[in-house]
């Protein structure tokens, strides 16, 4: 199965309400997930801000993205994992 992103909107901090071409919409966080040289400059919040759907998932100015499969998980994972 191909996920696709079809919404996603800015809540606070590192937190993104997302929805999916399967129906799942969710907030997520992503604050435990931008290890790495190229998630660094998401580590400002402003720059965090920046996101766009690019293709299927979400996108950011310097080329960084997230598997929408993956963004996926975060919003189906059961509280508190």
């Amino acid at each position: 199965m191909f996920l696709h992103v079809t919404e996603a909107s800015y809540i606070a901090d590192y937190r993104i309400r997302i929805s999916f071409d399967d129906g799942t919409s969710a907030e997520i966080d992503l604050s435990d997930s931008l290890d790495g040289p190229i998630f660094e400059p998401l580590r400002d919040v402003e720059y965090f801000r920046s996101f766009s759907i690019v293709g299927h998932t979400l996108a950011w100015p310097n080329g960084a993205d997230f598997a929408p499969e993956y963004l996926h998980g975060l919003a189906t994972a059961p509280v508190g994992t």
